[in-house]
């Protein structure tokens, strides 16, 4: 079987969407690097500087909402060329905006695009792979996602480097973008990713399991043929597709305050928001601030968040390799008992680390073995669980709850976390972290059953017989 398959275009495929988890990934880590210069340059106190990140989030929210709608009536590859051009006018608008208003409205249109390439480019990989390729292929949109992460990184700290070499080098709008104003340029570089996704996607056919669904069978069909070497391997595909769609049956809100799945719905909800508050997030959007806090130059602090980056993409590889192996909430176990142990190193560095002379290095290392371990746990672990958790006939609704849930927190962790850097203390900030690993894996441990090596239909008997 395997050698009837086309596997050199599948991953071709697979990799234009993934593309779109690059985008996602820059655009939400980018702004790191972003934040005291427009906090200088606009005077925001720390309420203002809590929106200047958080307002993409409101877009991502706004995405996830429509995102399936447009895709199920316009198609998957017609919808990710619509997230290439929120990418691109968000990425140019905010290189060029004249005001803090402007940049928030360019953020929440980049948001937005965030929100729409989460749900269809994993969406659009499954729908186009084949059963034994299908995880790995649609892994390598969660890999694309840290690669963009690391790739803000570096882009950040080059053009910190170069701004500050070049200070005085010229005049106009070119100095400003790249040099006066470099947070501009930062933002902005977006748009080589961006334009180069919705160039590439003209190139990848449309999904043809949407074009069956919408009985354009022989467009369909052709697609099957390059995915498959045989006709009769694309004929039984095909088949197969259509026998499904015929047999689907659409969720019913209902069928949620069922006790067993209301139960599962309502652990997938604190899973996902009790995650954000664990501090990954406050890493990715204020680890700069974070390390300037503790003394370090701006260039040096942009230079520890890139080996963040880079930690959290080898890592994301380590993770995709073991968890089917270790095990879901072992990988939570281990992840996340180094998690609170990294995180109370961090917050006793920030209340003893001047006084007692302990190096920077120090807190280069705690943040980045907490890093290692967010990433080989809750970061891999908590869609894959959240996937496989829910009965059929509600995993839609469940997963649209629960990953609308997930972006609140989200939000609500980028709109608070400077307000508690300078309320709480850094020091404050980051025992608040650990504490909320606690009931993270308590849930983990007493109510989530372990879904490894179980099939689907082990885990929803699960779930139905619980009251």
């Amino acid at each position: 079987m395997k050698s009837n398959v086309n596997i050199g275009y599948l991953v071709f495929l697979s990799f234009v969407a993934a593309l779109g988890g690059f985008l996602f990934g820059y655009d939400t880590a980018v702004i790191s690097g972003t934040i005291a210069q427009v906090t200088t340059l606009f005077q925001l106190d720390t309420l203002q500087q809590g929106w200047y990140v958080g307002c993409a989030l409101i877009g991502s929210i706004i995405g996830v909402s429509f995102a399936g709608i447009l895709s199920d009536k316009f198609g998957r590859k017609l919808t990710m060329i619509l997230s290439a051009v929120l990418f691109s006018t968000s990425a140019i608008g905010c290189a060029l905006c004249v005001d803090f208003n402007g940049l928030v409205i360019y953020r929440i249109i980049g948001g937005i695009g965030i929100g729409v390439v989460s749900i269809i480019s994993p969406l659009y990989i499954s729908e186009v792979s084949v059963a034994q390729y299908r995880g790995r292929l649609v892994s390598l949109y969660q890999l694309a996602v840290t690669v963009g992460f690391l790739g803000a990184y570096l882009v950040n700290y080059q053009l910190l480097a170069w701004a500050e070499s070049h200070v005085g080098a010229s005049a106009g709008w070119v100095d400003k973008i790249f040099v006066t104003e470099v947070w501009r340029g930062m933002l902005g570089m977006e748009t080589l990713p961006a334009v180069l996704f919705f160039i590439i996607i003209f190139f990848i056919p449309e999904s043809p399991r949407w074009l069956i669904l919408k009985g354009k069978e022989s467009d369909g069909f052709e697609i099957l043929r390059k995915v498959y070497h045989s006709v009769e391997d694309a004929a039984c595909q095909m088949n197969e597709t259509k026998s499904v769609i015929l047999s689907e049956v659409k969720s019913e809100w209902k069928l949620l305050l069922r006790p067993g799945i209301l139960k599962a719905v309502i652990i997938g909800v604190c899973i996902a928001m009790l995650g954000q508050f664990m501090g990954v997030n406050a890493v990715l959007y204020y680890g700069p601030s974070i390390f300037e806090n503790a003394g370090l130059s701006g260039g040096d602090s942009l230079f520890y968040q890139v080996l963040v980056g880079l930690v959290n993409t080898l890592t994301t590889v380590l993770a995709l390799v073991i968890i089917d192996r270790v095990g879901r909430k072992k990988l939570v176990y281990y992840g996340v008992s180094g998690m609170v142990l990294s995180l109370l190193l961090i917050g006793f560095y920030f209340i003893y680390g001047e006084a007692w002379g302990i190096s920077n290095l120090f807190l280069l290392i705690f943040f980045l073995f907490y890093v290692f371990c967010c990433a080989v746990s809750i970061c891999a672990v908590v869609f894959v669980l959240l996937s496989e958790m829910y009965p059929m006939k509600v995993r839609g609704l469940a997963m649209s709850i629960a990953g609308f849930s997930l972006w609140i927190g989200t939000y609500l962790i980028g709109q608070l976390t400077p307000w508690m850097l300078q309320h709480l203390t850094p020091a404050g900030t980051f025992f608040l972290f650990a504490a909320m690993c606690v009931p993270y894996m308590l849930i983990v441990w007493k109510l989530v059953p372990e879904t490894t090596g179980k099939s689907l239909e082990e885990i929803e008997r699960y779930w139905t017989r619980v009251k």
